[in-house]
């Protein structure tokens, strides 16, 4: 019991510094669409570079962060050499990419399409390297079992960041006339985006002095590498399957509208999709939550039917969440510039892609408990491929809703096989009628929300509650038989 208690508050000191960074990196958005103009294209500059550099840290840490726990955790392995040899793995492949990618900087932005500022490429390139550095050093806190210097140096990040950020955009503006800010020029904030990041990035890895005194080059051992090699490219090749999901429309958008047209597109598209990423925070919050409660109770003759259970309320949950930022849409549009809010149509989309998305995360735990892991990177390549297929026919034709539309069809596909597939391998009772039943009522509800519009703002946010009440009356009601005890409970302690 002390055991499972300690791991469900480390899970929630991971995720807290996880979910936090993510969610005052969404608050940065209205920082930058308010003061980088949409037609200039910056916006779309910093989404398409991040997309890349997202993909690139799953290459360069090919797997190795599951890899080093899987080995650190074996018995009569010795757990320095496994730190060692997985740190010098990991940083020798970093350090080559980094030597390459400055030693060719000129093609390699041309490719990128950014010849006029191989700056960014420049320090993105740092960043990213340094950046599959530190994911063995925070493995190390992981199995160190250290969750509080964990969320220390990821904290000291964000705060960090966030600080020069507004300073940048909200202070340096206004001191540009001051004899010790000559370096600032307001037409470089693109540049400062990336070398903040940069900074911050180079500052943690400082916090890192222990774990790095602890390495020993003598430790490395070829031997172990070769195993821990053979055991992590199954991961790797998922690793970049599942992260491309997230990114492809982000990097094939430029490629597919060429010119300062695709930027533009990029990021009036990158910046209205930043609130559909509210979906986003709740998965992830309920994967920390949910990924050690369903390993841990795998023997449970019962862990089958509490899948399903946990699947309909995390389906019912999200929904919900829909309809709260889709009721409020006009109040949400806020989050972000002017000049930007022509991709709002896409919001829905992309929420309902991140649902399925979270759904197929939920389904995809046949396959793990089963060991046939390699099921996921075949469906995760599948929807990839048909994502990939919609923005290449589509974006042309549509620009920017192409991207939304293929996210909705690539997880919608990557559903549908892991459920067929999954019930098959290992049958999870899934009360599926009532979970389609739930995504109707939204879907209807939606609707309404887009049927009645009243010229009145505050008449059309009143209705639209209204709405938003009936989706919570229906949920209370069906699902009486959970909420009843919870408020005996509550009017009992009353």
């Amino acid at each position: 019991m002390a055991s499972l208690k300690k791991l469900l508050s480390d899970s929630v000191i991971y995720g807290l510094s996880s979910i936090v960074g993510r969610f005052l990196n969404y608050l940065l958005v209205p920082v930058y669409t308010y003061h980088i103009s949409a037609a200039s294209g910056g916006y779309g500059v910093v989404t398409n570079v991040y997309a890349y550099t997202a993909l690139l840290a799953v290459i360069l840490t090919f797997g190795m962060e599951t890899t080093f726990f899987y080995y650190a955790n074996r018995e009569g392995v010795d757990r320095r050499k496994v730190f060692c040899t997985a740190l010098s793995a990991v940083g020798s492949v970093a350090a080559v990419f980094l030597l390459l990618v400055m030693l060719f900087i000129g093609p390699v932005s041309a490719f990128m399409g950014y010849s006029d500022h191989p700056e960014y490429i420049r320090a993105m390139t740092i960043v990213v390297a340094i950046d599959a550095f530190q994911a063995i050093l925070f493995a190390r806190l992981r199995r160190d079992g250290r969750p509080w210097k964990f969320f220390a140096l990821k904290m000291a990040f964000i705060i960090l960041s966030m600080g020069l950020n507004l300073f940048i955009f909200l202070v340096a503006p206004h001191w540009s006339h001051l004899p010790w800010m000559g370096w600032y020029d307001e037409a470089n904030n693109v540049k400062y985006i990336f070398y903040i990041n940069l900074f911050c990035t180079a500052i943690v890895t400082l916090g890192f002095f222990k774990e790095l005194k602890d390495f020993r080059l003598s430790d490395f051992s070829v031997p172990l590498l070769k195993q821990m090699l053979k055991y992590t490219w199954p991961l790797l090749l998922l690793g970049i399957v599942g992260n491309f999901n997230q990114t492809a429309d982000k990097i094939l958008l430029p490629w597919l509208l060429p010119g300062e047209e695709g930027r533009v597109q990029l990021g009036i598209y990158g910046a209205c999709v930043k609130i559909a990423m509210l979906m986003a925070l709740i998965t992830q919050a309920f994967r920390y939550a949910y990924e050690p409660f369903v390993f841990g109770g795998q023997r449970d003759k019962q862990s089958k039917e509490t899948q399903a259970q946990a699947t309909k309320y995390f389906i019912i949950f999200t929904l919900l969440a829909f309809l709260a930022v889709m009721c409020y849409i006009e109040l949400f549009q806020h989050f972000v510039g002017p000049d930007y809010r022509e991709a709002l149509p896409a919001i829905p989309i992309v929420m309902m892609a991140e649902i399925l998305m979270g759904i197929y995360f939920n389904l995809s735990f046949w396959y793990k408990l089963t060991g046939q892991t390699w099921w996921g990177a075949v469906m995760s390549t599948i929807g990839c491929v048909v994502l990939v297929a919609i923005n290449i026919i589509f974006v042309p034709r549509i620009g920017y809703m192409a991207c939304a539309w293929g996210g909705l069809a690539g997880y919608g596909v990557c559903v549908l096989l892991s459920y067929f597939i999954g019930q098959k391998k290992y049958p999870v009772p899934y009360p599926v009628g009532t979970l389609l039943g739930y995504f109707a009522l939204a879907l209807l509800l939606y609707a309404a929300t887009q049927l009645i519009r009243p010229d009145s703002l505050v008449l059309r946010l009143a209705i639209n509650t209204l709405l938003l009440l009936v989706y919570v009356a229906v949920v209370l009601y069906n699902e009486r038989a959970l909420v009843r005890p919870i408020l005996n409970k509550i009017l009992h302690r009353k």
